[in-house]
């Protein structure tokens, strides 16, 4: 009676929202205190202040039916020309607003780019640890989902790369910094993948295009973020302002394709189209236009580097492993059993609520945001203790 795959996806919560949700439970049986939630990657630094100056200046100066109308299905011109200039500065690619289409955030941004690339029975990959819903966005645009493993540094494993492309490949995406690892792929790793991407295209005679997922970007401590147009044509940025402005609840991005890239105005019209067919147009005007006054802005990331710096140094102490984030604001840890569901499971018994590997990929670990107030990684530390100590007994 109903679509079945549909019905699925909604009577089942992800993983990440089904312990979010425990914990909401959990606090008000116990006492939020009493509860470490490290599940949702839910910013937890306020906004610049400057956003919420621009909401206050726009609401009082700009006309209701200019404010709140509909813009473009693409966005307001103005907008769209305001972004592609400061990706122009900062990267020097020579976008323009015509290949600039504004999204309601980073899952929008992907679904449309992967409606817009996919014909039925193409590949997607992705490189683990990946974000699970990439599995969903993808197989809904009609591709089949094939994941890289990562080398135990959870970076690229190259030779696993090469052995899944074959024709059938459309796409692959990378995110950089990482969700959950908080990895950063470097210059040189970024090179090696294109290399790789462009010989197999040669190979095999196909167009192997990147979906660069960069909700992440602004967030990182001191490692450069190589910008993928400038390393590969075929690429195709999705960008949200969740992270970097602390707006998750906003829901306000935008893709951007790559203006080096051959046929780029028939993608921005594909993009255009999914966009249509999803019923994707018109991204909330109010946040287009506080996107536009903000673009600039950078993130307050000192808090999330004081966490980073003590849960790191706590957990390392303890014995737990793991690669050291250089960017975003999640630690992914080695289960000390090798078991990433029998390590978030454990953990509950100790209130700590931290998200299984298994649906990013990787069943060996399990994924902690730090993105939480300082107090409460220093008062879960004995109950990482206590966890561990568990596992040494």
């Amino acid at each position: 009676m109903f679509n079945e795959r549909f019905y699925g996806l909604g009577s089942t919560r992800s993983v990440i929202r089904e312990l979010f949700e425990y914990g909401k439970k959990r606090k008000a049986e116990i006492g939020e205190d009493k509860v470490f939630d490290f599940s949702l990657g839910n910013p937890s630094i306020e906004p610049p202040k400057s956003v919420n100056k621009s909401i206050i200046d726009l609401v009082s100066n700009v006309s209701p039916t200019s404010l709140h109308g509909y813009t473009s299905a693409q966005g307001d011109v103005g907008v769209r020309e305001t972004i592609a200039r400061s990706i122009n500065e900062r990267f020097s690619v020579g976008i323009n607003k015509d290949l600039i289409y504004m999204t309601c955030g980073a899952a929008a941004s992907l679904t449309i780019s992967l409606g817009a690339l996919i014909n039925s029975g193409e590949k997607v990959l992705a490189l683990a640890p990946y974000f699970p819903e990439y599995k969903v966005f993808s197989e809904t645009a009609g591709a089949k989902f094939e994941v890289v493993k990562p080398l135990d540094d959870m970076t690229i494993d190259f030779d696993d790369l090469s052995s899944k492309i074959d024709k059938s490949v459309k796409a692959i995406i990378v995110n950089s910094p990482n969700n959950p690892s908080g990895v950063v792929y470097s210059k040189e790793i970024i090179e090696k993948l294109c290399d790789i991407l462009r010989a197999k295209s040669k190979e095999l005679g196909t167009r192997i295009f990147i979906i660069c997922d960069e909700p992440y970007r602004e967030i990182t401590y001191g490692e450069e973020v190589p910008y993928l147009m400038n390393y590969y044509d075929d690429t195709v940025v999705c960008y949200s302002y969740s992270k970097s402005l602390s707006l998750p609840g906003e829901r306000i991005g935008y893709i951007a394709i790559n203006p080096k890239m051959q046929d780029s105005e028939k993608l921005y019209l594909a993009v255009c189209g999914a966009g249509r067919a999803y019923g994707y147009v018109c991204a909330p005007s109010l946040f287009q236009f506080v996107a536009k006054e903000n673009v600039s802005q950078k993130a307050l990331v000192a808090e999330y580097k004081e966490n980073r710096d003590v849960l790191c140094d706590a957990l390392s102490k303890l014995g737990y492993e793991f690669a050291k984030p250089d960017g975003a604001f999640y630690l992914f840890v080695k289960s000390p059993s090798g078991d990433g569901e029998e390590f978030s499971k454990r953990a509950l018994k100790h209130e700590l609520l931290i998200v299984a590997g298994t649906g990013f990929g990787v069943k060996t670990h399990a994924r902690i945001s730090y993105c939480v107030s300082k107090q409460q990684i220093l008062n879960s530390i004995p109950a990482f203790t206590a966890l561990m100590d568990e596992y040494k007994a």
